[in-house]
């Protein structure tokens, strides 16, 4: 027992002119008495039940929004572009339901795969990202990066030659500037068995990488692993009160994997890309500038041809300025055929391509060019997003608004490594040769 001093609030030697008496005390395993500065040790998993976590050990405390998601079941899926230099070629594993990126052995051999959209990080939400992937083992010349980044911003990991790396690209000086943390420095687990965890990272294995980040321009990246269903932080970049600026130029950023010949291997080399997700935790609202493109009152769209689609309104990010990184999400749709008793199909196109026309600027401060003059449309490769029906009538109109569960979705996208951007395009077609039409789209324009 230990003696209390009531007079100086204190654990002290017995005294006989002041009130003493024993109290109990606790101690850990090693005889210390528990203090603030001394904490008794709490293993929260014993605390928390089993239901209450999930399949990743997270307490169920927030409402995640899944931003993006990938994986590739039956082929290579519509969701990222390729950049290919040499000899490289990548190649889909029906069996492994994955993407296998392969580069021979000369040198400047190289392919970069880049997702077609950048993901909405928001003030003071939490953004959560996953990439599973293999790399191939290292190599002498070799290079292979995956994570949350483009060229110009963004955070990676990196194995070059034989070294491991977490890396900060920022441009905020105007330059592409590159902050490496070799795997020997990383600060919180450096995962080769003599860290907190004890775990060793083999890179010839199959691996989960997360990231979580909050940007703020001034916030922390916390970088790391889930191994056995735990998640394992290696490395923090703690930037606030620490730099004068911001850490980045954005935090909305595409996702990124590449494998590289720096110079000739000798060998050809493989990575595998396999899924990812970007997640923003504690929801979404969407908080951006409202913009509407529409029908001039006074020319409707003349559908000229029965059984034709027409394209009546085509949006796409503009590549000069370039804006091509921009957040844009068509969010309502509204029709008005006016030809009585006229039928009307509607389908809302991504990746399309309209001819004829002229692009207008939607605006000096806006990231959007329009087209309402085109006279033909192409699909190619393009894909159907939503389609309707509607009857013509000079008493009503149809307003479409896109669920919120499907915001993304709608978004507009782009080629990073072509400099090109997707459309998206409102097409109409009729039972009726000459059918008119009224319609507008209206779009949230995040990225201000």
């Amino acid at each position: 027992m230990a003696n209390f001093r009531k007079d100086t609030q204190t654990f002290g030697p017995r005294s006989h002119d002041v009130t003493v008496f024993e109290v109990p005390m606790i101690a850990n395993k090693n005889g210390e008495v528990v203090s603030e500065s001394n904490p008794f040790p709490v293993r929260l998993s014993n605390l928390v039940s089993e239901s209450t976590r999930d399949a990743f050990n997270r307490l169920r405390v927030s409402s995640p929004l899944t931003l993006f998601d990938s994986t590739h079941r039956y082929s290579k899926n519509d969701l990222w572009v390729e950049n290919i230099t040499g000899t490289a070629n990548s190649s889909f594993n029906i069996n492994a339901g994955l993407v296998e990126m392969n580069v021979g052995s000369a040198s400047g051999d190289e392919i970069i795969l880049e997702t077609t959209k950048t993901f909405s990080y928001q003030p003071g939400k939490s953004l959560l990202i996953f990439n599973s992937f293999v790399f191939n083992e290292s190599k002498t010349n070799l290079r292979q990066r995956v994570g949350y980044f483009g060229e110009n911003n963004g955070i990676y990991l990196e194995l070059n030659n034989e070294d491991i790396y977490f890396v900060k690209r920022s441009s905020v000086t105007g330059t592409v500037v590159e902050t490496r943390i070799s795997q020997e420095n990383w600060n919180v687990d450096k995962l080769d068995g003599t860290g907190i965890s004890n775990y060793t990272l083999d890179f010839s294995k199959i691996q989960i990488l997360y990231m979580d980040l909050e940007w703020l321009g001034a916030g922390t990246v916390r970088c790391g692993f889930v191994i056995d269903g735990i998640f394992l932080i290696a490395h923090a970049f703690h930037h606030s009160n620490n730099i004068d600026s911001t850490y980045m130029t954005t935090a909305s950023l595409p996702l990124r994997q590449e494998i590289t010949n720096t110079d000739s291997t000798g060998s050809s080399s493989q990575s595998k890309q396999i899924c990812s997700t970007v997640i923003i935790e504690g929801g979404y609202e969407l908080r951006g500038r409202q913009t509407a493109i529409q029908t001039p009152i006074t020319t409707p769209k003349d559908l000229a041809t029965e059984d034709i689609y027409y394209p009546v309104i085509s949006i796409r990010l503009k590549s000069s300025p370039d804006r091509l990184d921009a957040i844009v999400i068509l969010t309502a749709i509204s029709l008005l055929g006016i030809t009585n008793n006229a039928n009307y199909n509607w389908q809302v196109v991504a990746s399309g391509t309209t001819s004829g026309g002229s692009w207008v600027s939607a605006g000096t401060d806006s990231a959007v060019e329009y087209n309402l003059t085109g006279t033909s449309f192409t699909l190619g490769t393009g894909r159907i997003l939503a389609s309707g029906w509607l009857q013509g009538s000079n008493q009503g109109s149809s307003t479409i608004d896109i669920l919120k569960e499907a915001l993304f979705k709608f978004q507009l996208e782009r080629n990073s490594f072509t400099n090109t951007a997707f459309e998206l395009t409102l097409l109409m077609a009729s039972d009726s040769a000459g059918a008119d039409v009224y319609t507008s789209l209206d779009f949230e324009e995040v990225s201000r």
